[in-house]
């Protein structure tokens, strides 16, 4: 039981109350409940409980629903994800388990043309071209356990990069065929043609506002008139558009301590300025306040973990970002929680009542006065069930100390960004080759004599199975650097008697890695690759190298020292 604290819940301020839950759910609210035998009691005094964050756009891939419960986001509604992993998640999740992570809701795979906005990730996915299969195509997504279908309209003019796009009459029978499976059709965008577009074919809802051009008067009536929602993604927008939204976060200290180093850097970037590129922040204020002023349902949501955002911790920003465009906190507050649980019909949560799911937030202080009270976190439960936010930021401290000043550390990198389920693990561990020992990049400075040691099991199935570790020579993960006036990668390296393979990233490759292949005995051997031995490459635009093992399946060990450009 919370006692006695400030309640919002959902849609207002109840004012102070008491929150019993049983059995994952809440089972009252009221004043001076009766205690049952055994029942934790919450002190609430000068504290705010609200239900749990929802955010209505977000990649949920990797570690991002673990580290979106750690702020208080207890359910992500995704966007785009494979649909193996996604459906592996929330049969998981059905059966009591993850109770670590947020809650998931996934689009699976979006509708899109060959070539379009989101082929682009490096991984094969089923697109489309024509009315007639728009039907085949919503049937074999929901077939795969897609909640929901994303539709993109997006032709790259607001990033600077072309894409071909669907339709207007392919986006048409895309949603009336998701209206058919009872599925809402949500429709990525980013002008302001394309939301005119997607609107008048019936889409459900917007997965963004725009950034080209301000919008005609009447746009928010128009909005209304046909019962659509709008998710803002301010967060994306703004990194799109000014620069980066999340510089603030990572700086505030209420939630630096549980931002790990891959995700701060991540805060700090916004998208790359191509030329060609028209992207302005000036019509996504315009519209918001139009939208509001209409009464369309407006959504709280980040599209992280794009450029300028990351998991869980970005939603705050939003809600930030939308009451400086100009809602109230309430407003803002009520987006982030009862809103979109309307919207997606997510009937059991966002609101703080009997008989719905015990996911639950508090915080100190009165976010309903100031919303950046949210950030002030004292506890987040998820059906009842507390999160350990202590253990979060030992990790994140231990992480932090082993990064070193040369580039932006080591970090863990595995085939679950392509569906996979392989896992690593990464140790700094008191070894080394024998003679003077080497520097391992990446890594505090002393004791002299260690090895990053790199352990983990290869699964089975996804588009290409792979775990290891990967070391970003740039100032912030997977950035670009020029390290052309070296020409080699050398490092020494032990291990199971595997063959691994050493990837390298660049920003010409893309997302299709340049590799090499090396077999790690239980004797330390060193090794020397030349930037030549992969396909020629220079090394001019480096982005991450990856050490990792693949197929067969099964379990791997890996040492690496003396990892280092020359």
């Amino acid at each position: 039981m919370v006692r006695g604290a400030q309640v919002f819940d959902g849609t207002r301020a109840i004012g102070v109350a008491d929150v019993l839950v049983a059995g994952g759910r809440i089972a009252a609210v009221g004043r001076d409940l009766e205690v049952p035998s055994g029942t934790e009691v919450v002190a609430g005094a000068g504290k705010t409980l609200l239900p749990g964050l929802i955010d209505a756009h977000a990649h949920s891939f990797g570690d991002g629903l673990r580290d979106a419960l750690v702020f208080g986001v207890t359910t992500e509604l995704d966007m785009f994800a494979q649909a193996q992993w996604a459906a592996r998640v929330k049969a998981d999740q059905a059966a009591g388990r993850r109770l670590d992570e947020a809650d998931l809701r996934s689009a699976g795979i979006l509708a899109t043309v060959p070539g379009g906005h989101g082929t682009e990730y490096g991984f094969s996915i089923p697109t489309l071209t024509r009315p007639e299969e728009a039907q085949g195509w919503v049937d074999a997504r929901i077939a795969e356990g897609s909640d929901y279908i994303k539709i993109v309209i997006e032709n790259g003019k607001t990033v600077g990069r072309p894409f071909p796009t669907l339709d207007a009459a392919t986006v048409a029978a895309l949603v009336t065929a998701a209206h058919h499976r009872g599925k809402l059709a949500v429709v990525h965008i980013t002008t302001l043609a394309a939301a005119r577009e997607a609107i008048e074919a019936g889409a459900d809802g917007l997965a963004h506002l725009f950034v080209d051009e301000l919008p005609d008067p009447g746009f928010g009536r128009f909005v209304a008139a046909h019962h659509a929602f709008v998710v803002t993604t301010l967060s994306v927008l703004k990194s799109v558009s000014d620069g980066p939204a999340g510089g603030a976060l990572v700086r505030d200290l209420r939630l630096a301590p549980y931002i790990d180093p891959d995700n701060a850097a991540n805060l700090e970037l916004r998208f790359v300025d191509r030329p060609g590129r028209i992207a302005s922040y000036a019509p996504t204020v315009a519209a918001l306040h139009q939208l509001a002023a209409a009464g369309v349902p407006i959504l709280a949501g980040t599209d992280c973990p794009n450029p300028g955002t990351a998991h869980g911790v970005s939603l705050h920003g939003e809600l930030q970002l939308l009451v400086e465009a100009g809602l109230t906190p309430t407003q803002a507050l009520a987006d982030a929680t009862s809103v979109p649980a309307a919207a997606f019909h997510l009937d059991d949560r966002g609101r703080i009542a009997p008989g719905l799911r015990a996911d639950l937030l508090l915080v100190d202080g009165d976010p309903t006065a100031d919303v950046r009270q949210t950030r002030a976190i004292v506890k987040v439960w998820k059906l009842g069930v507390e999160e350990n936010r202590d253990a979060y930021r030992a990790e994140v401290a231990g992480t932090k100390a082993a990064r070193a000043a040369f580039g932006s550390g080591w970090s863990v990198s595995t085939d679950a960004i392509a569906g996979g389920s392989s896992s690593a693990s990464l140790a700094v561990v008191d070894d080394a080759p024998p003679g003077p020992a080497p520097a391992l990049t990446g890594t505090a400075p002393a004791p002299a004599r260690r090895a990053l040691e790199v352990t983990g099991k290869i699964a089975p199935g996804g588009f290409f199975a792979w775990a290891g570790g990967s070391f970003s020579p740039g100032n912030a993960p997977f950035s670009t650097v020029d390290l052309s006036a070296r020409k080699r990668l050398r490092f020494w390296a032990k291990g199971d008697g595997r063959t691994y393979q050493v990837m390298l990233f660049s920003q010409s490759h893309g997302y299709m890695p340049l590799s090499q292949s090396f077999a790690a005995g239980p004797v330390w051997k060193e090794y020397d690759f030349p930037w030549s031995a992969f396909a020629g490459y220079d090394g001019h635009d480096l982005k991450a190298v990856v050490f990792a093992a693949v197929l067969p399946p099964g379990t791997f060990a890996l040492r690496l020292a003396g990892v280092r450009f020359e």
